[in-house]
């Protein structure tokens, strides 16, 4: 869980584009995109396997409450490192600093923290959903 976020964090690299070259903007735009696909791509296969194995011990319900939990940490997990610059292993590391951090913004508004965490987890969990459904689909017309 800890560096589930890292996948689709490189989303978010789209943000360096406003320090790229005009005329190379094109090259930097096809890296971080092809980046961010492979990205999200392994991100959904790591989810669906954790959906494949909460299903084996939970119910469907509970399983779907545990991924939308999954991926709001998720997106809270990428706002931590796109803005307030955290790196995965600084749970072990600095697990005081990161603590105070959060409970600054679980128990103080911030606007930033929570439309971003929001926003991000509806991105991801509109993709996972529909990526998912597509295969569901598929599945179901090999099968007749």
């Amino acid at each position: 869980m800890l560096f589930l976020p890292n996948a689709p964090y490189i989303v978010t690299d789209l943000l360096h584009l406003q320090n790229s070259d005009r005329y190379l903007m094109w090259l930097d735009v096809l890296v971080i995109l092809s980046f961010a696909t492979n990205g999200l791509a392994l991100y959904f296969l790591s989810l669906y396997d954790m959906e494949q194995s909460l299903k084996r011990f939970f119910n469907p319900k509970f399983t779907k409450v545990i991924l939308v939990f999954i991926i709001l940490l998720t997106a809270f997990g990428i706002y931590l490192g796109r803005f307030l610059r955290y790196n995965s292993w600084e749970i072990l590391n600095h697990p005081f600093d990161i603590l105070l951090d959060v409970g600054h913004i679980l128990f103080q508004p911030n606007i930033e923290a929570w439309m971003f965490t929001l926003t991000f987890a509806s991105f991801l969990a509109m993709l996972y959903w529909t990526l998912k459904t597509f295969t569901i689909s598929e599945d179901s017309n090999e099968k007749d």
